[in-house]
């Protein structure tokens, strides 16, 4: 089984960074009128629903990761930085060390370069903040073992319409979420068991991020399972509403199609 940090270690708890910047961003929401329930209208309001995909995102990557074997040490919403900032998700493993960046963009087109990633046509800084995310804890590792560590940036996406590689960046690989655990066991061991344990070790200590405990506050798990269900509610309304729109409109089709059949026969 996946080895994960301690529950008073850094990166226990999958996308709780992101968990908690929805829940913020929800609680000025005003709850749905009756109509609006009836209709099936999110929850979210235009603020939350970044926030709300992006932790989707980050517990789909993090269930990925938990297939891995027990050579391997995941952290997730490891805290980088003063100002709040994290990375998604970051791996120690026989193959070296990993950050994880995860990009839930639903239903788009993604294409990839190689020096550039498009969604739906436009420019993205995911490539650069990838790349600047390794460097970080690549840094982190040299203050704490005193000697250069590579880290090999990814950017994992998860609900795209289609991806398109043109060229491979060099230095940041592009993937999809159902290839991530692949890819990593699949890659040449770099490490020996004692150094693999000797990293999973330092990054997992608070002390290593400046903190004396799990970096950020442990978000409202419970809270947010309960809008989880609320929007999950809303989805299948809405789809119901369309479900019969759609037969109404083949049986005012099929009424038509009748009445002018019985109005050539008539005449």
């Amino acid at each position: 089984m996946t080895t994960t940090a301690p529950a008073d270690g850094v990166g226990s708890v999958p996308a709780a960074a992101v968990i908690s910047a929805c829940l913020s961003a929800q609680a000025g929401v005003p709850a749905r009128s009756r109509v609006s329930r009836v209709f099936g209208q999110s929850p979210l309001s235009v603020d939350s629903r970044p926030w709300y995909l992006g932790a989707l995102g980050e517990l789909q990557v993090a269930e990925r990761l938990a297939k891995l074997g027990p050579d391997w040490t995941v952290l997730h919403s490891v805290p980088i930085g003063d100002r709040g900032s994290d990375i998604d998700h970051v791996v120690v493993g026989p193959a070296g060390v990993f950050t994880i960046n995860t990009k839930f963009h639903d239903d788009a087109r993604i294409w990839v370069g190689s020096t550039r990633l498009l969604v739906n046509g436009q420019k993205t800084d995911h490539l650069r903040n990838s790349r600047y995310e390794a460097q970080r804890i690549a840094r982190k590792l040299m203050a704490v073992a005193g000697e250069p560590i590579d880290v090999y940036p990814a950017i994992v996406l998860v609900g795209a319409r289609s991806v398109t590689i043109r060229d491979r960046p060099v230095d940041v690989t592009v993937l999809r979420d159902t290839e991530l655990v692949r890819w990593l066991t699949r890659r040449t061991a770099m490490l020996t068991a004692d150094a693999r344990d000797r990293l999973a070790e330092m990054l997992t200590r608070p002390e290593a991020w400046g903190t004396t405990s799990g970096a950020s506050s442990e978000p409202d798990l419970t809270a947010f399972a309960a809008l989880r269900r609320e929007v999950g509610a809303a989805r299948r309304v809405r789809m119901l509403w369309g479900t019969a729109g759609l037969l109404g409109g083949i049986v005012v089709a099929a009424t038509l199609s009748i009445n002018a059949y019985a109005t050539l026969l008539g005449g």
